[in-house]
C-alpha cells in the first residue's frame, strides 16, 4: 500500500468504525475526526522506517485519544441537558479505553509514555482557557495553539520527526482560530472570544456578544492579525519541505484559501 490516499482512507475508515457507534449515536452528538491531523500524522511517519501495521496502529492509536478529548471539550460547550452531558462525558471515556487498549497490545511503553505527555500538557491548557487564566493575548493563544498539537508534538519528538513540528502546529492553530472565529460571527460567542474579551476589556461583564459593535470588532481584528501571521508562517514554512504529498498539499492549500480579511468574511456572512 504505496499510495497515500489508500492509507488514509483504510485508516480512516478504521477510526470511523470504532467511533460512529450506532447506539452511541443515538445519545451523543456526532464525535469529531479531524482529518487533518490524521493525515500529518500519516505524512510523517510515511517517511519513517515502520511497517504499514506499524504506522496503522500508532494513528488509530493517536486519532483515538485525540477523539477522546475532543469530545471531552464537546461536551463541556454543549446544551444544559445533564443526561446529553453525562453520556458524552462516557463517551470520551470509552474511546479512550480504545485507546488505551491498542496501545496496550503493542506493548510500546515509550509511545505510551510520550502520548501521556501530550494529554497532561492538552489539559493543562484547557483549564487555563476555561478558567480565563491567562493575562495577555499571546498567553492565551499560545494555550489554544497547545491544546490543538500538544498530542501530535509529543508523538513527533518521540519519532525525532521534529521538523515538523512548527509547521503543523502552525497549521492547526489556524485551523482552531478559523473555527472560533466562524463561531462567533454565527453565534455571537465562541470560547477563545470569551477569553479575548476578559483580557481587552476585564472590566466589562457582559459576554462578548453584547459588547459594542466598536468592541466586537477589536475583538474580530485581533483573531485576524494572529490569522494573518499565522498564515505567512505556515506558507514560508511549506518552503522547508523538499515534498509534501499531493493530499495534503490540496488540504494547506484549503485551510489558507479559508483565513480571509474580516471585511470579505464580513460581505460572505452579510
Amino acid at each position: 500500500m504505496s499510495d497515500i490516499r489508500q492509507k488514509f482512507t483504510d485508516i480512516l475508515e478504521q477510526v470511523e468504525q470504532r467511533v460512529l457507534d450506532p447506539y452511541l449515536l443515538k445519545y451523543i452528538e456526532t464525535p469529531i475526526i479531524d482529518e487533518d491531523k490524521l493525515l500529518i500524522l500519516l505524512s510523517i511517519m510515511d517517511g519513517l522506517e515502520l511497517s504499514y501495521r506499524e504506522v496503522k496502529n500508532y494513528c488509530l492509536s493517536t486519532m483515538l485519544i485525540q477523539i477522546a478529548l475532543d469530545t471531552h471539550e464537546q461536551n463541556s460547550i454543549s446544551s444544559d441537558d445533564e443526561k446529553s452531558r453525562q453520556l458524552t462525558v462516557l463517551a470520551g471515556d470509552y474511546f479512550s479505553g480504545l485507546y488505551y487498549k491498542l496501545l496496550a497490545e503493542s506493548e510500546d511503553i515509550l509511545v505510551i509514555k510520550a502520548l501521556s505527555e501530550g494529554i497532561k500538557e492538552i489539559n493543562e491548557n484547557k483549564i487555563s482557557v476555561y478558567h480565563s487564566e491567562a493575562d495577555t493575548i499571546d498567553k492565551l493563544m499560545m494555550s489554544i495553539k497547545r491544546i490543538e498539537s500538544s498530542l501530535l508534538i509529543k508523538l513527533t519528538e518521540y519519532f525525532q520527526g521534529d521538523a515538523w513540528t512548527e509547521f503543523f502546529e502552525n497549521l492547526f492553530f489556524i485551523k482552531r482560530l478559523l473555527t472560533e472565529k466562524k463561531q462567533y460571527l454565527q453565534y455571537g460567542s465562541s470560547l477563545l472570544f470569551e477569553g479575548l474579551k476578559n483580557i481587552i476589556f476585564p472590566y466589562n461583564e457582559q459576554q462578548s456578544s453584547n459588547l459594542s459593535s466598536d468592541q466586537q470588532q477589536d475583538l474580530l481584528m485581533v483573531c485576524d492579525r494572529y490569522i494573518n501571521k499565522t498564515k505567512q508562517l505556515i506558507e514560508k514554512g511549506k518552503n522547508q519541505f523538499p515534498y509534501l504529498n499531493e493530499l495534503l498539499e490540496q488540504r494547506i492549500s484549503f485551510i489558507l484559501d479559508r483565513a480571509q480579511p474580516m471585511a470579505k468574511t464580513f460581505v460572505e456572512e452579510g
